[in-house]
């Protein structure tokens, strides 16, 4: 059934409601103690409850705003963002339930949880598991399930026990996460967007072995991966890991991830009609590789320092790599030296095979949060992030173009900046974190606004943002969201 969400009526809702104060996304980020990021650093779970009923959850959030492209791009499209891709138009980003049954962190022996998160918005065009709602609505507007796992607190091999993760869960890495509160900006960073994972299906195990050390180990299906065809594009398995360290009393953490697996699809003319990309039969020709094989490493560092009880600073460090794709021939020369060496002497040297030499992009965010009072924080980003091959950064104006190109599947419609060129990008972000005190509500729980403006230019001589008649160099927008928390239970 085709399913429609005026954005407008969401946007209303945002402002009807906007009554009450909420936490502080920027002490959520400082703090690390959101449940989506795993508890990276050290576990910060709430206290306990008389009862293992007593302890479960029922939240959630709505999330809607706009982002206003000064250059005003003829096809609405801001290039570089994801789940702010549309240019000077209303979105209604996210409605978000959580139903969770957190672990106890003063249980010594054993403890068993679960959470199941929801997504509807234009947001689940990126959010969501291969083969799990990803074409169940043919909208902007669509569904999905963010997290879907159940935890278990193990007294098993170190002092402190073990947490064991199964189903699906978000990522360990980076500094920004999909969901709204536990962000300090609306647009998200070109990490965010193109240089991690969003979210895994798999075993997770997390491990105190001291009260500075935590150490991450599993086994997923890939990245924003589901199991079973279509949701395992390619049957590989993937490592997804990490250490964290918990210093100065907690006013420095360090988390360093990675993820290692392969992330190429298996299929790229599902049809079997020819498309370009690949053969008659869905033989994957483009990446030049072997699918299930072919490795891509993503790896982060997040650094969060608490430099004062009002001021804190967050590093994000990124690099990715994938061994496919980039082709040259087998002889190591020039296509173009080929072909004048066939000219010359008969022979079919541009026929033979290419070989991948592989594609990377790499950078690094800074962040700086300053908290004025309970009621306003002034936030900061910087990031340089450089895609090296024209590969990673790319555009998804149709409904599910982002689905499509993680299926393999034949999608004209997407839009990348031409292969070998690479593009470098600088971009300066400045905002506020605004949660007024209002009334109290049994259901309401707060009020966040985040405005900010925000610059983005290549500082390479490229031309990849969008303006009303073409290409340009550098781009400037004003962005805007309203998010109202609420609990039911």
């Amino acid at each position: 059934m085709k399913f429609r969400l005026s954005t407008s009526v969401a946007v209303a809702i945002l402002a009807a409601n906007a009554a009450l104060a909420a936490e502080d996304p920027a002490e959520q980020q400082v703090a690390k103690a959101s449940e989506e990021r795993s508890a990276h650093t050290h576990h910060e779970k709430p206290a306990p409850q008389s009862s293992w009923l007593d302890t479960l959850t029922v939240t959630g959030y709505l999330d809607g705003g706009v982002a206003v492209n000064f250059a005003n791009p003829f096809n609405r499209l801001n290039w570089g963002h994801l789940f702010t891709d549309r240019a000077n138009t209303p979105q209604f980003n996210q409605g978000v339930l959580t139903v969770q049954r957190p672990l106890d962190p003063k249980e010594k022996g054993y403890d068993f949880g679960f959470k199941v998160q929801g997504l509807i918005g234009t947001d689940a065009r990126y959010t969501h598991f291969l083969g799990e709602l990803d074409y169940a609505i043919h909208d902007r507007t669509q569904l999905d399930i963010v997290e879907a796992y159940a935890v278990a607190h193990l007294p098993w091999f170190t002092a402190n026990g073990i947490d064991v993760k199964v189903g699906q869960f978000v990522t360990l890495e980076g500094a920004e996460v999909i969901t709204a509160p536990d962000n300090l900006f609306y647009t998200h960073s070109y990490i965010f967007n193109f240089g991690i994972p969003l979210k895994h299906t798999g075993v997770m195990v997390h491990a105190d072995l001291t009260d500075w050390l935590l150490v991450h180990a599993g086994v997923t299906s890939g990245v924003n991966t589901s199991l079973g065809w279509p949701g395992d594009n390619n049957a590989g398995v993937s490592f997804h890991g990490g250490v964290g360290f918990n210093l100065l009393d907690g006013n420095l953490t360090v988390l360093a991830t990675t993820h290692i697996g392969p992330e190429n699809p298996k299929q790229l003319d599902p049809l079997g009609v020819g498309w370009p990309g690949g053969v008659v039969g869905g033989v994957p020709v483009a990446c030049a590789c072997k699918p299930s094989s072919t490795l891509r490493y993503i790896n982060d560092i997040t650094i969060t320092w608490k430099a004062t009880e009002d001021l804190t600073f967050i590093t994000d460090l990124n690099y990715i790599r994938d061994d496919g794709w980039n082709l040259i021939s087998v002889t190591g020369l020039p296509g173009g030296t080929l072909a004048a060496i066939d000219t010359r002497f008969g022979t079919n040297l541009s026929g033979l095979p290419n070989r991948p030499q592989g594609v990377e992009g790499y950078g690094v965010a800074q962040y700086a949060s300053y908290k004025v009072n309970d009621v306003v924080k002034v936030n900061g980003r910087v990031e340089f992030w450089r895609d090296n091959k024209n590969f990673f950064v790319a555009g998804y104006p149709g409904y599910f173009d982002f689905a499509n190109i993680q299926h393999g599947f034949f999608t004209p419609s997407a839009i990348f900046r031409p292969a070998g060129v690479g593009t470098s990008y600088l971009g300066l972000t400045a905002g506020l974190t605004i949660t007024p005190e209002v009334p109290k509500n049994p259901f309401i729980t707060g009020l966040i606004l985040r405005p900010e403006l925000r610059w983005d230019t290549s500082v390479n001589g490229t031309a990849p943002f969008f303006g009303p008649n073409g290409p340009k160099r550098s781009t400037g927008m004003f962005a805007m969201d309203v998010i109202v928390p609420f609990t039911i239970k």
